[in-house]
């Protein structure tokens, strides 16, 4: 399977567009298209999957191992024509100092051919002395070509091109153009999602015309036919302990609130016997019947007023959680189940069954890769105290105003948490945190919180039904 590897010279190149741009194009000709994501993100994976028309994998250094990321690569990869992965910031840019954690390296354990994306405003010959830089850092590392970037005009790319040719053995695969009109809306976190606009179709086929306009496609997919074999993918069998059994519901928040979800910790739910259930937080009436609900990130501070709105639903969830119900709520979904969300000056009502105010703040209050410890509070997985787990957080908000006598999952050795020191509220069969774990993996949360929502659903659901109807 041919590969490539988008990466850049440093954050903020526009490497982002350029892949969604090239996921565009490459399904407009009728080619499978499997897009990657480097590190943690959410809102860049669920633009590529809509470009690409299929769900987005991470491949993330610090959340998984190397078989693990190899194996996810290769099994995914394998039933596409193509895999494009997208890196975050720069391709050399990491946590250690070795650069074991850096998208070369990742680059490398996949032997991925890599597309550098340089932000060409203001440089003329600088761009020669950059790029010979890049390769004589790692020369074991392919650089198969750049693409130039927010170019000032033809005369501008006229001398981008003679200078990388003269100082330079790297091909130029493209230059587009700066366009202010082909751009996605940013806010604190990133890129506006996708499940929140309804012009995302739109801008996808814009930015696909405007990449395909200025990219050497066929040159591109040439040199990702140069890229490394895939190892074989294992797949492997379905359980028979599931066969004959009745799937385990469980609800997902998704609307435009909630959408923060990776598609493996979403497969790690079904294979472990879960019927996948959609919740609209923002408009479902009721509750639906469910044996256990995910509520993950998202931006519910943008659309807290339509959360206050839905009392019923939120009623009914309290009443649910009182009765029992299995809830895991990451980030988003911890500041829903708070009493409130207080931003720009107002004020709504949430769930209220954690006690504590949501409160949003101009800077990052927990930004980046995080490391928690878990102590005898862990509801249902299977740790053991003292155990250390993986995590990454992502948050402007901050929950103040907590009640006494809370029971805390974890202590945060690395990251802030909700306290700097704690994370992960353990409330009755609930799992409410800032920090985001894996769900897929052999030491993921999806599959023993399916089970234990199965022991538990022949106790809850009648019991919150009836509070609800009350």
């Amino acid at each position: 399977m041919a590969h490539l590897f988008i990466s850049a010279a440093h954050k903020s190149s526009g490497k982002t567009t350029i892949a969604l741009g090239l996921c565009a194009a490459l399904a407009a000709r009728g080619l499978r298209v499997q897009p990657f994501k480097k590190g943690p993100d959410y809102i860049d994976p669920m633009w590529l999957a809509r470009a690409a028309g299929r769900p987005c994998r991470n491949l993330d250094f610090h959340m998984m191992t190397h078989d693990e990321i190899r194996a996810s690569f290769a099994c995914h990869g394998h039933a596409a024509d193509i895999a494009l992965i997208e890196g975050n910031k720069g391709l050399f840019d990491g946590l250690d100092l070795d650069g074991t954690n850096s998208n070369a390296a990742l680059a490398q354990l996949l032997g991925s051919p890599v597309i550098l994306v340089i932000d060409a405003r203001g440089m003329t010959r600088g761009i020669a002395p950059l790029i010979l830089g890049y390769q004589a850092f790692d020369r074991t590392l392919r650089i198969a070509g750049v693409i130039l970037n927010n170019l000032g005009g033809p005369r501008h790319e006229q001398k981008l091109r003679a200078v990388i040719e003269h100082y330079t053995d790297v091909a130029v695969m493209g230059a587009v153009p700066f366009d202010a009109r082909v751009s996605i809306v940013e806010r604190h976190l990133g890129l506006i999602p996708s499940n929140e606009t309804d012009m995302s179709e739109a801008t996808v086929e814009a930015v696909r015309a405007h990449v395909e306009g200025h990219v050497d496609v066929d040159r591109l997919l040439a040199a990702a036919r140069e890229a490394a074999p895939l190892p074989e993918c294992a797949v492997p069998e379905p359980s028979a302990r599931l066969r004959g059994k009745r799937r385990v519901r469980v609800g997902i928040a998704r609307d435009a609130a909630f959408g923060f979800y990776y598609a493996d910790d979403l497969d790690a739910l079904e294979a472990a016997g879960a019927q996948l259930v959609p919740v609209d937080m923002l408009r479902a009436p009721r509750l639906p019947q469910l044996d256990a609900l995910v509520i993950g990130g998202g931006f519910p501070e943008v659309w807290m007023h339509e959360l206050e709105a839905n009392e019923a639903l939120r009623c009914d969830l309290a009443h649910a959680i009182e009765a029992g119900l299995p809830v895991h709520a990451e980030c988003g979904g911890l500041m829903y189940l708070a009493r409130s969300i207080a931003w720009r000056g107002e004020t709504a009502r949430m769930v209220g069954v954690i006690p504590g105010e949501a409160v949003m703040h101009e800077r990052p209050v927990g930004r980046g890769y995080a490391r928690l410890v878990a102590t005898a509070e862990v509801p249902w997985l299977p740790l053991r105290v003292g155990e250390e787990v993986a995590a990454h957080e992502f948050h402007y908000s901050g929950l103040e105003k907590i009640g006494p006598g809370l029971r805390y999952a974890f202590r945060v050795t690395r990251g802030y948490g909700i306290d700097g020191a704690r994370d992960g509220i353990a409330y009755r069969n609930v799992l409410a945190s800032y920090c985001h774990l894996r769900g897929a993996g052999p030491a993921g949360w999806a599959r023993p919180f399916v089970e234990f929502a199965a022991r538990r659903a022949h106790v809850h659901r009648a019991v919150a039904v009836e509070a609800c109807a009350a």
